[in-house]
C-alpha cells in the first residue's frame, strides 16, 4: 500500500475555514461517493465471511471485555454476580450535579446504591436468560436519573453506560430492591437495564434467536417496523444498524397484523408476555428500509457508506439520545458487516482480536506521523477516550469520520477554536487538538486495523 507521503511544510498549512467554522470542509467532502471515488479497488472483499467468523470467536475467547455466555456454567455463585456489579461502577465519591444543575444530595446517592441489593444476592442460583424486547439503556445503577460531573453541563450523563438492541441475548444476574430493573450480561457489556425490558426465556430459546435461519441483516441507521395496533409492543419498532432478525413461519398471502405483507419482510421478534417472559410474534419491516439477507462484505466501500449512513447523528455518550458515542458508532457501522468489536474505546484499542499499531510515551512524532501515512481506509485512530475512523487524504491531509461531542483547532491566532461538532462529523486529522500545544496525533495510542488479519 502507497503511503500518503505529506511532506513536512504542508503538515503546518493552515487550511480554510469556511463559514460552517469546520476547519478544511467542502460540502463536496460530505457525501460517501466523494471518498469512494479517490479509492483504488473500492469493492474488493477484504475479509471473506469465514474469515470474519472465526475471528469474532476468538474475540469471545480471547478478550477479557467479552461475556461468552454460550459458555456460563449452570449456576452463577455470590461473589462473580456482585464482582460484575461492583466490578462495573464505584459509589460516587466526587460531587454530581442533576439536569437542574443542583447538587445531588448524600441521601439520594445512598438510596440508589441501597437499590443494588448486593446483601440479597444469593450464596448460589439458576443461570438465567433473556432477550432484550426494544433498545434500552444500559445504566451504571439501577435508575433512571441522569447525574453530571460538571455543574451546569447536560450531555454526559455519568450513570449512562451503553445500550442493548432488541434480540441481543443476555444473562439475567441480579433484581433490584424495587423490583424495577435488572442487572444483565450480554456479550458485550454487563450492567443494569429496566426490567420491562427483557423478556426471559430458557436458554435454547434465547441463545438460539441469533442462529435461527433465513434472517435480515438492518443495514440502515434506525429503520422501524410499520405501525400496527394489534401488536403495541412491535409496532413502529426502532431496529439499529446491524441487529439480525430472524424471517417468520408466516404465508405470505394472510395479513400480518392487519395488514398484506408483500411490501415487507416478515420477521420474527420477541415480546415480554404478561408473566415477563419471553414470547415471539411476528412484524412487518418495509422492504424499503436498509436491510439485507446477509451480513454486508466487508470492503472499503461499505465501509464509507455505513458510517456515512450516521453521518449528522447527535452524539450520545453510552448510545444516550437514542443515538451512539465513538465506540459505539465504529462498532455499530463494523456489526453491518458482520464483525464484532468490544464495546469501549479503551477494550477496542487492545483487544487481542484485532491487527493493531501501538505506541507508548516513548514513541516518537515521527513514529506517529509514518503510521499515519500508511492508514487505509477503515482503519480506527485511538487516542485516550476517543476513536477515529480514517475515510482518505486530500492533499496529503487525512480525513476521518468520528462521533465527537468536541473537537478543537488552532487558529492564525495563536487560539484555540472549539467547532462545538456534538455528532458524527467528518473533519482532517491533523488540525485537531487537545490544546495549545498537544494535537491528536501527539496522543495517539494504537490504531486498529479491522479490514486485515
Amino acid at each position: 500500500m502507497a503511503l500518503h507521503v505529506l511532506p513536512a511544510a504542508a503538515q503546518n498549512a493552515p487550511l480554510p475555514v469556511p463559514a460552517s467554522g469546520v476547519i478544511g470542509m467542502q460540502d463536496a467532502y460530505l457525501t460517501p461517493e466523494f471518498w469512494i471515488h479517490r479509492q483504488q479497488a473500492p469493492d474488493a472483499i477484504l475479509l471473506p465471511r469465514s474469515t470474519i467468523n472465526a475471528r469474532n470467536t476468538r474475540l469471545l475467547q480471547q478478550d477479557p471485555s467479552m461475556h461468552n455466555i454460550a459458555a456460563f456454567p449452570a449456576t452463577l455463585s455470590r461473589a462473580k454476580v456482585e464482582a460484575w456489579i461492583t466490578n462495573l461502577a464505584a459509589p460516587p465519591s466526587k460531587p454530581l450535579w442533576d439536569e437542574a444543575s443542583k447538587p445531588i444530595s448524600k441521601t439520594t446517592l445512598d438510596a440508589v446504591m441501597a437499590n443494588r441489593a448486593l446483601a440479597a444476592i444469593p450464596a448460589t442460583q439458576p443461570t438465567r436468560y433473556g432477550l432484550a424486547i426494544h433498545r434500552t439503556d444500559q445504566r451504571a445503577f439501577p435508575t433512571s436519573f441522569r447525574v453530571f460531573s460538571t455543574q451546569g453541563e447536560t450531555d454526559i450523563d455519568r450513570f449512562q453506560e451503553s445500550a442493548l438492541f432488541p434480540g441481543d441475548a443476555v444473562v439475567i444476574a441480579h433484581t433490584s430492591r424495587d423490583g424495577k430493573w435488572l442487572f444483565v450480561v450480554s456479550e458485550r457489556y454487563a450492567a443494569w437495564v429496566e426490567t420491562s425490558t427483557i423478556a426471559e426465556g430458557t436458554r435454547d430459546a434465547v441463545l438460539g434467536y441469533a442462529t435461527r435461519l433465513p434472517y435480515r441483516v438492518i443495514t440502515g441507521a434506525k429503520p422501524s417496523t410499520v405501525f400496527t395496533r394489534e401488536q403495541p409492543q412491535l409496532s413502529e419498532l426502532q431496529l439499529d444498524m446491524g441487529t439480525r432478525v430472524p424471517l417468520a413461519s408466516a404465508a405470505p398471502d394472510q395479513p400480518v397484523n392487519g395488514q398484506h405483507p408483500y411490501t415487507a419482510w416478515i420477521v420474527d421478534l420477541p415480546l415480554r408476555g404478561t408473566n415477563g417472559k419471553l414470547q415471539f410474534a411476528p412484524a412487518l419491516l418495509p422492504r424499503i428500509a436498509d436491510s439485507s439477507a446477509d451480513y454486508l462484505p466487508l470492503t472499503h466501500s461499505t465501509i464509507v457508506r455505513q458510517a456515512f449512513k450516521f453521518l449528522g447523528e447527535r452524539y450520545g455518550w453510552g448510545h444516550s439520545y437514542n443515538a451512539r458515542d465513538c465506540s459505539g458508532f465504529v462498532s455499530d457501522v463494523y456489526r453491518s458487516m458482520g464483525v464484532q468489536m468490544p464495546r469501549n474505546t479503551s477494550a477496542q484499542a487492545v483487544s487481542p482480536a484485532f491487527k493493531r499499531t501501538a505506541f507508548t510515551a516513548n514513541s516518537s512524532r515521527a513514529e506517529r506521523m509514518a503510521a499515519v501515512a500508511a492508514l487505509d481506509v477503515g482503519d480506527l485512530i485511538y487516542i485516550p477516550g476517543h476513536v477515529m475512523m480514517y475515510i482518505g487524504t486530500i492533499d496529503g491531509q487525512p480525513w476521518v469520520i468520528h462521533d465527537t461531542n468536541g473537537g478543537s483547532y488552532l487558529g492564525q491566532d495563536g487560539k484555540l477554536h472549539s467547532m462545538h461538532l456534538n455528532g458524527v462529523s467528518v473533519t482532517p486529522l491533523l488540525p485537531l487538538r487537545f490544546n495549545k500545544t498537544t494535537d491528536y496525533v501527539d496522543r495517539i495510542t494504537n490504531i486498529v486495523r479491522v479490514t486485515q488479519e
